[in-house]
């Protein structure tokens, strides 16, 4: 079946292969996260996208892989639910913004800013820094070093959904940022034909929502 992003919780992962990298998304927990787990299809060496809540399935999907990473994309508790347990299990390093790391149940081995890079195997992960959703959220993106035939994709967390920004509960200071961040961090500077996986529900691409840019702003979230 080819992949299309749209999973429930209790449901079957999807998965997509790209070139160099394979992607298995799950829904999980009450709050219907999204949880990627990433493996290089190079080395076999796997990444996780926010342990968000039931240990048990994330660590089904891990199986006898060699999770060298859990990143936490922000610091609210929907998104590292099942993270010590996980941690516990994989002993893997746990890496998140500096403005968030000091709120998570674990150690944070490896702090990550804007720019920085995040390695497994031989797949490479850029760091993006949106602030506004919260102090610290961050985005993930993969592009093959900018050899990729396919479009690139991004991780987004809660900072960017199919229909807008994260929510920033009525802070015009936060909203102004996220806004700002998302508007010239991801959509100045990636192609319509970018995909994105957000922290809950479907996937999306840039050229979708760009045209709604305008609209975001004026509604103020």
């Amino acid at each position: 079946m080819p992949y299309t992003g749209d999973v429930a919780v209790g449901g079957p992962a999807d998965v997509r292969e790209l070139p160099g990298l394979s992607i298995t998304k799950v829904a999980v927990g009450s709050f219907e996260n999204n949880a990627y787990l990433l493996r290089c299809t190079a080395t076999g060496d796997l990444l996780l996208i926010d342990a968000a809540s039931e240990a048990e399935r994330l660590l089904e999907l891990i199986g006898d892989g060699r999770l060298t990473r859990i990143v936490t994309t922000h610091r609210h508790q929907d998104h590292w639910g099942a993270l010590e347990a996980v941690v516990e299990a994989t002993k893997a390093p746990v890496s998140a913004h500096p403005l968030d790391a000091g709120t998570l149940p674990v150690p944070v081995a490896d702090e990550v800013d804007e720019g920085d890079e995040i390695r497994f195997g031989e797949v490479t992960l850029k760091v993006i820094h949106l602030k506004g959703h919260t102090p610290g959220s961050i985005a993930l993106l993969y592009d093959g070093g900018g050899a990729l035939a396919d479009a690139p994709h991004v991780f987004t967390g809660d900072s960017l959904f199919p229909g807008g920004v994260g929510n920033t509960w009525g802070n015009k200071e936060n909203f102004e940022s996220l806004i700002g961040d998302v508007e010239s961090k991801i959509f100045g500077r990636l192609p319509d034909d970018t995909w994105v996986y957000p922290g809950h529900g479907k996937d999306t691409t840039l050229g979708v929502e760009r045209p709604h840019l305008g609209e975001w702003r004026e509604r103020g979230w």
